[in-house]
């Protein structure tokens, strides 16, 4: 039963990987402004872009992560010589 449900929460798929990076970067998004707002000047906008650099960084290792374990796949099925 914990199987089944811990399979909910394992992307599988890129589509899925881009669902969650954008649903990161709207969160960020929406952090980084109420940064803007809190810290105004060259503070608020660093925090704000440490926001988004966290979303790019992250995302690139979900895909990276998905390359991996699909060639670990693909690898596994091969024949042996």
């Amino acid at each position: 039963m914990l199987g089944k449900l811990g399979r909910l929460f394992v992307i599988k798929t890129r589509f899925e990987a881009y669902l969650i990076i954008y649903a990161l970067a709207l969160g960020a998004t929406e952090r980084g402004s109420a940064y803007l707002t809190q810290f105004p000047g060259i503070g608020g906008k660093l925090l704000f872009l440490a926001c988004t650099c966290a979303v790019f960084l992250a995302g690139a290792k979900i895909l990276d992560c998905l390359r991996y374990e699909r060639e670990r796949r693909e690898a596994e099925t091969e024949p042996q010589l």
